[in-house]
């Protein structure tokens, strides 16, 4: 994968900032890659202190949100090299599909963009022997609003009129809720065209649970995986839906911070409230990742997200991704690799490498949980 990611988050990377006492976000990793004397690229020495390969060996197989992929790319890079006899092989493809795999008991773990519903953790206790199925978060972010205008560099968006544009009621770029919320911005009369989600999506969830609760009257929808408004049109994954929106002028569309940094996709700043309208950033989201809550119970570590705060400079329309695993009855053959691998994801120096590509570290308070859990899996 091509590291790309410098840009204005570099500006926040360069030191430590705190969130509410709970986060630690320093950026590196984006570089921390140096040529052995093989020629092989190797992790720096703070990467590598991270990486402890245990008894990993052969090859693991996991699968499902896209919105993680570049992170999850990050990580494998990384951890491989460190490992020599191990492979990872991420499937980059909904979280739907990886649950549905991970259920199947095809995959060592999962990747998912929203917590396993009830009748998904009963299932899965069909694969984990004695167990059953767990929420580990282990990346957060925005979820960035590309928008491709022709002659519009800036634009700014509330949740109604988000809501209003991707339920088909707002048609043309120029309309008065969006002049309202750009004064002095010259705006086309340019056709919207909305793209979102072919399949099924953890970040369709969080887009419509954001909605749903900053914007109730616009979007009369319950937050589902499916999107169920009308109109719009359709593209596959998050890398789908950012190609779109690179090629259509007056397109809009959401996807993981990563993708619009990647193909240079301008974002849409958020009016929540706040004295002045709130950019996508890996830092924003962690401010207002840093207001979440554990809501699931035992060794489950799902997290209840404020979707509607005003706190400034807190971006709301946020995610966190899961990596799910079975707590107890992992298949034997690679339980080593999932622990040492997910150790890695969810150590300093993995969670360190988020914020510089478009990412936020999970709150430091959750993630030593987190850890704790990972050691207890059998």
């Amino acid at each position: 994968m091509k590291l790309q990611r410098k840009n204005m988050l570099r500006a926040s990377a360069l030191g430590a900032l705190v969130v509410s006492g709970a986060l630690v976000l320093t950026a590196c990793g984006s570089d921390d890659n140096t040529k052995g004397s093989d020629g092989t690229t190797k992790p720096s020495a703070a990467a590598a202190g991270d990486i402890k390969c245990d008894d990993a060996k052969g090859k693991l197989l996991a699968s499902g949100s896209s919105a993680q992929k570049n992170a999850v790319e990050l990580w494998v890079k990384n951890y491989m090299a460190a490992c020599s006899g191990v492979e990872v092989n991420y499937k980059s493809s909904s979280s739907g599909e990886g649950i549905v795999a991970f259920n199947q008991g095809t995959v060592g773990f999962a990747g998912s963009d929203s917590a396993l519903k009830p009748e998904q953790v009963e299932e899965s206790k069909k694969i984990c022997t004695g167990g059953q199925g767990i929420n580990l978060p282990m990346v957060g972010g925005p979820v960035a609003l590309g928008f491709n205008i022709a002659g519009v560099d800036k634009l700014n968006l509330d949740a109604a009129t988000v809501a209003n544009i991707f339920n088909d009621k707002i048609k043309k770029w120029d309309d008065e809720a969006i002049k309202k919320l750009n004064p002095g911005v010259t705006l086309p009369s340019t056709a919207i065209q909305a793209f979102h989600r072919s399949d099924d999506s953890g970040t369709t969830e969080n887009v419509t649970k954001y909605l749903k609760a900053a914007a109730p009257d616009a979007w009369p929808l319950e937050p589902a995986k499916k999107w169920a408004a009308p109109g719009g049109q359709a593209a596959s994954g998050s890398a789908g839906v950012a190609a779109q929106v690179k090629q259509v002028d007056g397109a809009i569309g959401y996807f993981e911070l990563s993708f619009a940094a990647s193909q240079g996709i301008k974002t849409v700043d958020l009016n929540t409230g706040a004295a002045a309208p709130v950019k996508a950033t890996g830092e924003n989201a962690s401010k207002a990742i840093a207001a979440a809550k554990i809501a699931g119970t035992g060794s489950d570590l799902a997290l209840k997200l404020d979707y509607t705060t005003r706190a400034e400079g807190a971006y709301p329309l946020v995610l966190v991704t899961y990596e799910v695993v079975c707590d107890k009855g992992n298949k034997a053959e690679t339980l080593p690799t999932v622990k040492s691998f997910l150790n890695y994801a969810a150590s300093d120096a993995g969670q360190k490498v988020l914020l510089d590509n478009g990412y936020a570290p999970i709150p430091a308070e959750i993630n030593a949980k987190v850890r704790e859990t990972i050691k207890s899996l059998g």
